[in-house]
């Protein structure tokens, strides 16, 4: 970690992450409006005001991030705001996915439009409707237990994400619920009966 001098003539930590540029990839555009950076790509547009204490710069195919944040604000806020230009630059380029496994007798998901119906064991549907900005897919050969988010907003797919499957999380005794692909659910052993057990 190196220092840098700020305005007032306060020392601020720079990050040595934060410090490396981020590259920007062909047909992604990056523009400033004032304190407000916007990527553009294939795959969305993004947009993200910046914090007062943190510069951008667009140079060539580069953003440079520095900080005038005073001691280790200055190198957090260095590093932190690289992070989220480096995830908003390859969303949208490349975009982002997570998928999400219905694990359950009967439990499905159907998607109209833009709205999703989960059945999930209870006694109603549950209704959801995909955020602007992400799409829904449920691939054809998983008869409904399977869901795609897809989108350029890396936040906001593992926010929604997170939001379905709190609508069912997976339980400890089986397993049936809502999960990631490639989650490890912790599954507790049912309660034995027969042989060795207490009469």
């Amino acid at each position: 970690m190196q220092t840098a001098t700020t305005q007032n003539g306060e020392a601020s930590k720079t990050s040595r992450v934060g410090k490396r540029p981020v590259d920007v990839p062909k047909g992604v555009t990056v523009s400033m409006q004032g304190r407000k950076v916007e990527i553009k790509g294939a795959k969305g547009q993004l947009a993200r005001e910046l914090p007062s204490t943190v510069d951008v710069k667009v140079e060539g195919t580069k953003l440079h991030v520095t900080s005038t944040a005073p001691g280790r604000d200055g190198s957090r806020l260095q590093g932190l705001v690289r992070a989220l230009l480096a995830s908003m630059v390859k969303g949208a380029a490349d975009g982002y996915e997570r998928v999400l496994e219905l694990k359950g007798t009967g439990y499905r998901v159907d998607l109209k439009g833009t709205t999703l119906t989960f059945a999930l064991g209870y006694s109603h549907p549950v209704v959801f409707n995909v955020p602007k900005g992400l799409t829904a897919t449920i691939p054809a050969d998983s008869k409904g237990t399977v869901l795609v988010l897809a989108g350029a907003d890396k936040e906001l797919i593992g926010q929604t994400a997170a939001t379905i499957r709190g609508f069912r999380p997976p339980e400890p005794y089986g397993g049936k619920g809502v999960r990631y692909r490639g989650e490890r659910v912790r599954e507790k052993a049912g309660k034995a009966g027969g042989k060795g057990g207490k009469k």
